[in-house]
């Protein structure tokens, strides 16, 4: 039974350390207490957590305008976070987890500020039919915590940007997301402001469980766990390294001839390739596939190897473009 309720505002936007923090919050959540954290990430493509990247998101396209990939521990989707997002997380005992009571908070908070919301399927949450919260549930051993978004006003045009797959044909055994129309609130409530959405919610939360809420504080213990997670969480390995197995195929005709390429990648990089090919180069082939077997699976990374490669000119130059289309 929930007997004490805390709020704790995120102070940065570097989704690294937001999900870290949510993290460490689980073992504040194992007795009869009820969390709220309310967080902001900028410029940021969040993924579930079984999910494949380059399947997902634009990555070179992120990383060139400065956005980052952050990989968070419960399943669901990809999503775009910028500060036009505010994201919440309830966290508590896994006996106390209650969807429908956690919603009910942030209906409440939606109805005093004058937005219609509705549910809709098993984790999203719609105004107008159009979507503005995905939400995801993460179980630990004692706690659990269900987190999502409130799409406030964010950019929509980088939502389609960076969400949008590659030209590539990539085929995944990760779970892929589903995409759907989404709407900012200030498109139904033009004054909303993120500040009153906060407000709105911490109202709203204490209203639904019948106490106030106090203001968390982190112990210096739990910051040095933070730190810590923060390193994991930005870590290549975690963010790429997942064993989701991807395989990647391209083709196109030049001058010289036709190329047809297959990659297979696994732990983030080029396990197996296979340079399919007309030219009358007939060294062509096993020079490419020498060349990004093992490299890391980024656009720059294989690029870079193929510039060191002993290649004609031409098709180094036609094959690295090829791959530079695909948006990977």
């Amino acid at each position: 039974m929930i007997r004490r309720l805390y709020t704790l505002q995120g102070r940065g936007t570097d989704p690294y350390e937001n999900l870290a923090v949510e993290e460490v919050l689980l073992s504040r959540a194992r007795e009869d207490s009820c969390i709220l954290y309310l967080w902001q990430n900028s410029h940021t493509v969040v993924i579930g957590r079984n999910q494949n990247p380059w399947t997902e998101c634009r990555t070179t396209l992120l990383s060139q305008e400065g956005g980052r990939l952050a990989r968070r521990l419960s399943g669901g989707g990809a999503v775009y976070h910028d500060l036009g997002n505010l994201n919440f997380t309830f966290l508590m005992p896994k006996a106390d987890f209650d969807i429908p009571r956690q919603l009910s908070v942030l209906f409440l908070a939606l109805e005093r500020l004058g937005v219609p919301a509705e549910r809709s399927g098993r984790n999203d949450l719609l105004c107008r039919g159009r979507k503005f919260s995905g939400n995801a549930f993460y179980r630990a051993s004692d706690a659990a915590y269900h987190h999502g978004t409130l799409m406030v006003d964010v950019d929509l045009d980088r939502v389609s940007r960076y969400l949008s797959p590659s030209k590539a044909k990539l085929a995944s055994k990760g779970v892929a997301s589903v995409r759907s129309r989404v709407i900012n609130l200030k498109e139904a409530c033009p004054t909303l402001t993120l500040s009153c959405l906060s407000s709105a919610l911490k109202d709203a939360f204490s209203a639904v469980y019948g106490q106030s809420a106090a203001e968390l504080q982190l112990s210096d213990e739990e910051l040095a766990a933070v730190s810590t997670l923060q390193r994991r969480n930005a870590d290549v390995q975690w963010l790429y390294g997942q064993q989701i197995p991807l395989t990647l195929s391209c083709e196109d005709r030049f001058s010289w001839g036709g190329v047809e390429l297959h990659l297979a990648v696994c732990r983030g990089r080029v396990e197996a390739v296979k340079l399919y090919s007309d030219a009358m180069d007939w060294t062509l082939s096993s020079k490419v596939e020498t060349a990004l077997l093992g490299c890391p699976f980024q656009t720059g990374a294989m690029c870079t190897a193929l510039s060191s490669a002993e290649l004609p000119e031409a098709a180094r130059r036609d094959v690295i473009e090829l791959l530079k289309q695909q948006e990977i």
